[in-house]
């Protein structure tokens, strides 16, 4: 059983996308549900749906084929809104491309969105 569901799921993805696949299943919660919400906002998977088990769930995420990597951030650093290129610098290959993941107080939302509201946040994952 894991303990880290986002790192799970994360890795899940990243490793149905290497090997091709359309679907992948990953254990539901609420975090991973707004995760895989601002993943489809930009265009890295087509969708996901949730699928009620006995105990929980899982989401059905339906992939594009657009990832070339995505991960968990460990620790979740905390980020002011000037502090983003910082990690950007870190964990995306080139700037402009990828998003970073971030749970801010109005949510969970990729650096840009926070960038633009001027809201710092704890860095969740990252995707290109």
């Amino acid at each position: 059983m894991s303990v880290d569901t986002l790192s799970s799921a994360m890795i899940a993805i990243k490793n149905a996308e290497i090997i091709g696949k359309r679907f992948c299943e990953v254990r539901a919660s609420k975090l991973v549900g707004n995760v895989l919400k601002v993943m489809k906002n930009h265009g890295y998977i087509k969708g996901y749906e949730f699928v009620k088990e006995n105990v929980g769930g899982k989401f059905l995420v339906e992939l594009t084929g657009n990832i070339n990597d995505c991960g968990p951030i460990k620790p979740r650093f905390s980020s002011s809104a000037t502090e983003y290129d910082f990690y950007e610098k870190r964990y995306l290959p080139a700037r402009g491309f990828g998003i970073l993941i971030v749970s801010t107080t109005k949510g969970v939302m990729s650096q840009k969105e926070a960038r633009e509201l001027g809201l710092g946040g704890v860095l969740l994952a990252y995707v290109y």
